[in-house]
């Protein structure tokens, strides 16, 4: 059994540029790993047949899960003969904006490259992910990027200044498809993507919190009032900066300062059941 780690992410800035012809929307966006991942196991299998087994529940075992697409991608792609059973052992939310699936699914191409012996690059790796899904390219490379096009377009940046996440997760799923088709562009307030750049550059923290955005944020606060509770108590708590991750409905909230992390964990353990107290990772070196 091969076993690779399937970090999360958080969006430290999500912008919409636009609406493309193709449906997608144009984005631009930072985001960065956090320390908090599944295990992915892959074992190879000679019936050709692709199984899926997840400790939760809510994960599909068909070819709705990210990784089985991912295995069948390559399988379809190369002519591989073999087959795989993938284990998920999910420590990520689910439908949560913080790319679990995806993470998986870069687990998966990157663990099979290496049991069906393919030698692809990681870039060759990270184009195919993208067919699976628009954070998937992401996934594959982790570390801090900005990503740009539909998500999958990706350029590494410096990992951010070491702080704590908090991060706490409402039990709603949210559609992705319905948040993006629920956001009105002309009410868009546009985060600065470059200025974010530039505090993590910069190893600024406090410019880092002052410029998180998350255009997404609109919407879902509108379908669920319960996420901007989330962000008040956080903010009430003393986090240095709150934001929802991805199309939510996750809330993190940035903390420096290791003796607020737990007074804020615990107050948000009184009406959330999944919270979490981890570090940013933001550094592809400390993936492994």
């Amino acid at each position: 059994m091969l076993y690779v780690k399937a970090p999360a992410k958080i969006n430290l800035t999500l912008d919409v540029l636009y609406k493309r012809p193709d449906g997608y929307h144009e984005v631009e966006m930072i985001m960065t790993t956090v320390d908090l991942a599944d295990r992915v196991g892959l074992r190879s299998r000679k019936d050709g047949l692709i199984k899926i087994h997840s400790t939760d529940r809510f994960v599909p075992d068909d070819q709705r899960n990210l990784a089985y697409q991912a295995a069948k991608l390559l399988k379809d792609t190369y002519n591989i003969d073999k087959g795989v059973s993938i284990t998920i052992d999910k420590h990520i939310p689910v439908a949560a904006g913080l790319a679990g699936g995806s993470s998986d699914a870069a687990a998966t191409l990157k663990g099979l490259n290496t049991l069906w012996n393919l030698n692809l690059s990681m870039d060759e790796i990270a184009e195919l992910g993208a067919k699976i899904g628009s954070d998937v390219s992401f996934c594959v490379y982790g570390g801090t990027a900005l990503a740009t096009g539909r998500g999958e377009r990706i350029q590494a940046i410096s990992a951010p200044p070491s702080c704590w996440v908090v991060l706490a997760k409402p039990t709603i799923g949210v559609s992705t498809a319905a948040v993006y088709g629920g956001l009105n562009m002309d009410d868009v307030v546009h985060p600065n993507t470059q200025q974010m750049i530039q505090a993590i550059e910069e190893d600024d923290y406090e410019l880092l919190c002052d410029t998180v955005g998350n255009v997404l944020e609109t919407v879902t606060l509108k379908l669920h009032p319960e996420v901007a509770v989330i962000k008040e108590q956080m903010k009430r708590f003393g986090a240095d900066a709150v934001l929802m991750s991805g199309s939510g409905p996750t809330v993190f909230g940035l903390v420096q300062n290791e003796a607020r992390v737990s007074r804020i964990y615990n107050g948000l353990r009184g009406f959330c059941d999944e919270v979490y107290a981890i570090r940013m990772l933001g550094d592809r070196d400390s993936l492994d």
